[in-house]
């Protein structure tokens, strides 16, 4: 029998690749040199091992909360979730937060190496079985505290994107989008009410699970997020069908095709003005073990029909030589995205910004903008991301470098008290900010 066979060998061995992984490679990239419309992009490095370092998951203590910016104040909405990760704001402003986690993958990390990275997500706080349910929280009074905390909906199958529709009410689960019957301020929704209106790609790999969702704005289709099954394709391009890929689904029929492709890992959607028109824009993980100074995370707008590279190629048109077998005829056709947001930060939540927030974060740089959730690296050193950030735009584009808004959720110890995913405005013009190891949802207001 081959040395490391048993359950105890692979997780000796598991812990040795961790610990000889941890800070092999150190950023060399000037502050910032990563972010913007055209960042810095050094040749990759590779070695045996990647970069393992991950602040370890401690939650907040009695009383302890993130830093927000100059002009503006944070406070806990609410405390003691089961692993929060999304939020979605119906329009008479009960807020709703899904609990959940990744389902049964048994397929997903196999080997050695894959039983080094669960448990790296497990020092992360990512570990804990999904709740499988949303929850609504209502404060009628507006006063930044809920006064109702209800079971909204049940028996799901890790959900993450939510969507309302007139009368209409979305969930992407990781394998499907359910669709419920839904009457303004009711406060919970039977399960068995609900029909599927289309699959999504799942399976016993699934190795990106989260599926976000957003309506059009003329109500009339869907668009659901589906990441990557491997980090490049490792998992053979058979495993990759359908995924790394935004679907537009049609609301009526349930029919769908696919939007754009090549994006490893798109999540928060936001829909943003531009030259009269409305244009949508996600936020998409790039691929890990280039190096701390590769790939930057970004966001984008996303053109109908463009391929954004993944997995041959990188940022635009920079080969990938690890995926075997090529194809020049798809990086020929690789968009770049609109703007870098640093490498390995975890870019997950996406909404557009509205009310006084703004003005109190960046007076004068832009019309309008987006608040970002980063929820923090694990293949870089030093830390990036554990952070939400503002990013202006005018004119239909980013402006400018991101303006911090909430920070400190790695505290001295380079422990990670919490780790913001899931952003939100509230109906009163706050942000709301979901923090999954934190269990909880800060509500961000103008001092």
């Amino acid at each position: 029998m081959p040395r490391f066979a048993t359950p105890t060998g692979i997780t000796a061995l598991a812990l040795t690749v961790v610990a000889l992984a941890a800070h092999a490679d150190t950023s060399k990239l000037p502050l910032n040199g990563d972010v913007g419309p055209n960042p810095t992009l050094v040749k990759p490095v590779k070695s045996l091992l990647p970069t393992v370092n991950i602040a370890p998951a401690e939650p907040w203590a009695d009383g302890k909360a993130p830093t927000a910016a100059a002009g503006t104040q944070v406070a806990a909405f609410a405390t003691g979730l089961d692993h929060p990760r999304w939020v979605h704001v119906l329009p008479n402003g009960d807020v709703l937060v899904a609990e959940t986690n990744a389902p049964p993958r048994p397929d997903d990390g196999k080997g050695i190496k894959g039983v080094a990275m669960k448990m790296v997500q497990k020092r992360a706080g990512a570990a804990p079985a999904s709740a499988n349910r949303i929850t609504l929280l209502r404060d009628a009074d507006g006063d930044g505290r809920p006064e109702v905390r209800e079971v909204f909906l049940s028996g799901l199958n890790s959900p993450f994107g939510m969507a309302l529709v007139g009368d209409t009410f979305y969930v992407a689960n990781t394998d499907a989008v359910i669709a419920y019957p839904y009457k303004a301020g009711q406060t919970q929704i039977d399960p068995a009410s609900g029909r599927k209106l289309t699959d999504l790609p799942a399976g016993d790999i699934n190795h990106h699970w989260t599926k976000s969702l957003i309506a059009s704005p003329d109500g009339s289709r869907l668009y659901a997020t589906v990441g990557s099954n491997s980090n490049v394709a490792e998992n053979g391009i058979a495993a990759e069908e359908g995924r790394a890929a935004i679907w537009e689904i049609d609301r009526a029929t349930g029919n769908k095709r696919l939007f754009a492709t090549g994006l490893r890992n798109p999540n928060g959607m936001a829909w943003m003005a531009s030259g009269g028109t409305q244009v949508l824009w996600t936020v998409a993980n790039e691929r890990d073990e280039l190096g701390s100074d590769l790939v930057p995370d970004y966001l984008t707008s996303v053109r109908d029909g463009a391929f954004y590279g993944w997995p041959y190629s990188w940022y635009g048109q920079h080969v990938d030589d690890r995926v075997k077998p090529q194809r020049p005829d798809l990086v020929q056709r690789a968009v770049a995205p609109d703007y870098a947001l640093g490498a390995h930060v975890a870019a997950l939540g996406l909404t557009a910004a509205n009310g006084k927030l703004p003005a109190a974060l960046a007076a004068g740089q832009g019309d309008s903008g987006v608040f970002i959730g980063l929820h923090g690296s694990w293949n870089r050193n030093p830390l990036s991301g554990y952070k939400v950030v503002y990013l202006p735009f005018k004119d239909g584009k980013p402006q400018g470098l991101p303006i911090d808004v909430l920070t400190g959720f790695v505290n001295k110890d380079g422990k990670a008290q919490g780790r913001p995913v899931g952003v939100a405005m509230d109906t009163r013009g706050a942000l709301l900010v979901v923090d999954d190891v934190g269990n909880t949802v800060w509500r961000v207001t103008p001092r």
